[in-house]
């Protein structure tokens, strides 16, 4: 947002990632562009934090990704088709999220390649009955490995999730 609102601007040239269901916009977040800024994501004061695309979950199929971020859930959804939902943090797991992803026949968790998304990854799997975990390498994301190796790297991994060639 290089011209913001009025009021936003303490969101100044920060990536605007809005939160939409069928009703509209519902919560708007901002990530910084610039990886050594800090905070790196910011959000609307007195804002609820929710899951991110949650409304793919009406429409995907047997299997749905969780990625630990709006980023990486636009990147692999955008990249490779997989539907897919991002929680804004590890710490913003809800327990009543398990309810919305229990009906899955599988549920792939994309953990980042740290202590953090080992955890976020353990979390879910205890919490589901349906969890493939697939753990990113050592310092990086959904959106660094698709950068570095391609939608492919990605691909090949979800398909052996689930079960395919």
């Amino acid at each position: 947002m290089a011209d913001p609102l009025p009021g936003h601007e303490t969101y100044r040239n920060r990536l605007a990632i809005p939160y939409i269901t069928p009703s509209g916009v519902v919560d708007v977040r901002f990530r910084s562009m610039n990886n050594h800024e800090d905070p790196k994501y910011m959000g609307v004061p007195g804002a609820k934090t929710t899951m991110f695309n949650a409304q793919i979950v009406l429409t995907a199929g047997s299997y749905v990704c969780v990625t630990e971020g709006e980023l990486d859930t636009v990147v692999l959804s955008v990249k490779t088709g997989h539907p897919s939902v991002g929680i804004p943090g590890v710490n913003n797991w809800r327990p009543y999220y398990s309810k919305i992803l229990d009906d899955f026949e599988t549920v792939i968790v994309l953990a980042d390649g740290d202590n953090a998304g080992l955890e976020f990854g353990k979390r879910l799997s205890r919490e589901l009955h349906n969890v493939n975990l697939l753990q990113m390498p050592e310092g990086h994301d959904v959106n660094s490995i698709i950068v570095q190796e391609g939608k492919e790297w990605i691909d090949e991994r979800i398909r052996k999730c689930l079960g395919q060639s």
